[in-house]
């Protein structure tokens, strides 16, 4: 996986996220964010214009913008700062955080509520057995005081459980970011599901657990899932509104 991507690719990729995250039923109308870190000498970041639906993000309409959220170009219309405390947090603190995506979505909400948090209950939510960040809540992101805490958190995890709030990823690449994000809430949606029957859930010991992780996060596998993944949901999207490329 390339470490850096020139800047049509991720504008390119990153429009191509948020009109998955519409086709997926992800979207929190236009409360949710995923930011992307530009290959430049200054730290600069691409987000989505505030007021858009995701399926309204473009690749020429994404804004560039600084640490502290402020749009880096007049020429572009404005941007949710506070929407990007918590991006900004990881974007700053880890090198490898080329993408940052949060999403409300139900499921997520749903496990983000729960004391035990996520439960390997399945293989795909072992993917991130003993290997997903907690982070409490604290209220709405607004001050960047809170940065700190949210890093803290994180920790070297790539994905984290935000408590009573919603779920975060992170990737090398929009491809990764997104890709870990749709396992998430899946593991998320299985554990609703699982305890819907109102039965005793299954809980597999800590060997079996763990060996399901490393098998999954080899990162041969990974990175070939990764890139297989988002081929395929590229060409979904070709075909369904190419529109995300313009």
């Amino acid at each position: 996986m390339k470490q850096e991507q020139s800047e049509q690719t991720l504008r390119t990729d990153l429009a191509a996220a948020y009109r998955l995250l519409a086709l997926n039923g992800w979207s929190d109308q236009v409360f949710t964010h995923i930011s992307v870190r530009l290959p430049s000498d200054e730290p600069a970041f691409l987000i989505n214009e505030y007021g858009l639906r995701p399926e309204e993000v473009t690749a020429s309409n994404l804004v560039p913008i600084d640490v502290n959220g402020r749009k880096l170009d007049d020429r572009f219309p404005e941007v949710n700062p506070a929407g990007f405390t918590i991006h900004s947090a990881i974007h700053m603190n880890r090198h490898d955080a080329v993408c940052v995506m949060h999403t409300h979505t139900l499921a997520g909400m749903a496990v983000a509520a729960l004391e035990e948090g996520l439960l390997p209950l399945n293989q795909t939510n072992m993917t991130f057995y003993d290997r997903i960040a907690y982070y409490d809540y604290e209220g709405v992101p607004l001050d960047l005081e809170v940065r700190g805490r949210i890093v803290a958190a994180l920790g070297d995890s790539k994905a984290m459980i935000l408590r009573n709030h919603g779920l975060l990823t992170t990737g090398r690449s929009v491809a990764e970011a997104y890709f870990l994000m749709y396992y998430l809430n899946q593991a998320c949606e299985i554990q609703l599901e699982a305890m819907k029957a109102g039965r005793t859930l299954i809980v597999p010991g800590h060997d079996a657990c763990e060996f399901t992780a490393r098998q999954l996060n080899d990162e041969r596998y990974h990175l070939e899932s990764v890139d297989l993944v988002w081929k395929a949901e590229l060409r979904r999207l070709d075909r369904l509104d190419p529109s995300f490329r313009g």
